[in-house]
C-alpha cells in the first residue's frame, strides 16, 4: 500500500484526488518522495555540509575581531533555532557579555564613557578592543589629565588597546597588543577629533626610506587618503602629548615614522621607528609600557 501512496504522491493532482476519495487521507510519503513533494508528504531532513563552515568562519572572525563574540556565539547553538532567533539570542548574549567584562577582566576599559578624561569611538567600545593593564590604563588617565590642563577641549583618543582576557591573544591587526601594555591614540587635528572613522590608516604625507616590499603590513591605501576629511595635524598638541608621555618613566617606547618626528621637532631614545615592514606609524601614536 505505502508503494501505491508513493506513486500517487508522484502522480497528477487529478489521481490524487481520486484516491483520497477512495482510500481517505494518504499517509506521508517516504523520503524518497521528495522530489515533487505535496502538502501531505512529509519532507526528509536534509544534510547542509556547509552549515558547520559556516558556523566555523563566523567563530574565528568574532574572535579576531571581539574575542568574547565567538562565547557568545557558541552559547547561542543549542538547541536548534530559526536564524532570526537564533540571530537575536547571539546578540543578546553578546551584549550581556560586554556589559558583564569590566567587572571581570583583570584589566581596566578605558574611555567608553568611563569618566577618565579619554574619547574613544563607540566601534571600539562595541567590540570591545579598549582595555588595558592597570598600570597603562594609569598611564593614559593621568595624559588625558595632562591635555586637560594644558590643552582643554582636545582629550586624547584612543583607539585600539587590548582584550578584556587572555594574555598572548593578538589584537589583529596588531601582532604585539596581546598582553594589555600596549595603546594607540589617534593624532591630534585642528577642526576635527578624527580624519577617518576609525582613525587609523588617513596618513600624514612625508618622506620615506622604505622600500617596496611584499609581504608587508606597510599599507599605503593611496585608494583611500582622497575620502578622509582634510584636517591639518595639531602639530603643538601632538609634540605635547608625545613629550610628555616619553618623559614618564612608565612609557617604555613610542613608535612615530621618523618623518613624523623631524616635524614635531622630537628626539628622544624611546621614540622609535616601527621598521619597514610594520604597519605605518604617521596615523597613529603607538605606546607601550617599559
Amino acid at each position: 500500500m505505502a508503494a501505491v501512496h508513493t506513486i500517487v504522491c508522484r502522480g497528477s493532482p487529478l489521481l490524487r484526488g481520486r484516491f483520497r476519495a477512495t482510500v481517505g487521507p494518504m499517509p506521508p510519503a517516504p523520503d524518497d518522495a521528495s522530489h515533487d513533494r505535496p502538502a501531505g508528504c512529509v519532507a526528509p531532513t536534509r544534510i547542509r555540509p556547509m552549515r558547520p563552515l559556516l558556523h566555523a568562519s563566523a567563530l574565528l572572525a568574532l574572535a579576531v575581531l571581539t574575542q568574547i563574540g565567538a562565547l557568545a556565539w557558541l552559547l547561542a547553538l543549542p538547541p536548534c533555532r530559526r536564524p532570526l532567533a537564533f540571530a537575536a539570542t547571539a546578540a543578546a548574549l553578546y551584549a550581556g557579555l560586554v556589559a558583564f567584562a569590566p567587572l571581570a577582566s583583570p584589566r581596566e576599559r578605558l574611555g567608553c564613557g568611563a569618566g577618565d578624561g579619554l574619547a574613544t569611538p563607540a566601534l571600539y567600545c562595541v567590540l570591545p578592543r579598549t582595555y588595558a593593564d592597570p598600570e597603562m590604563a594609569a598611564l593614559m588617565r593621568d595624559l588625558a589629565g595632562h591635555m586637560a590642563t594644558r590643552n582643554p577641549g582636545r582629550p586624547p583618543v584612543l583607539l585600539d588597546a587590548g582584550f578584556p582576557f587572555l594574555d598572548g591573544m593578538p589584537l589583529l591587526p596588531h601582532l604585539s597588543h596581546d598582553d594589555g601594555e600596549k595603546a594607540d591614540l589617534a593624532l591630534w587635528y585642528e577642526g576635527a577629533r578624527l580624519r577617518s572613522p576609525l582613525g587609523y590608516f588617513a596618513f600624514e604625507d612625508g618622506p620615506t626610506d622604505c622600500p617596496a616590499a611584499w609581504p608587508t603590513l606597510r599599507w599605503d591605501l593611496d585608494l583611500l587618503q582622497p575620502l578622509w576629511r582634510a584636517a591639518p595635524l595639531d602639530e603643538a598638541a601632538t609634540r605635547d602629548a608625545v613629550a610628555w608621555l616619553l618623559d614618564d618613566p612608565r612609557t617604555g617606547k613610542v613608535l612615530l615614522e621618523p618623518h613624523l618626528q623631524r616635524r614635531l621637532g622630537l628626539s628622544h631614545p624611546k621614540l622609535r621607528f616601527q621598521g619597514c615592514r610594520a604597519a605605518r606609524h604617521d596615523d597613529h601614536i603607538h605606546v607601550q609600557l617599559r
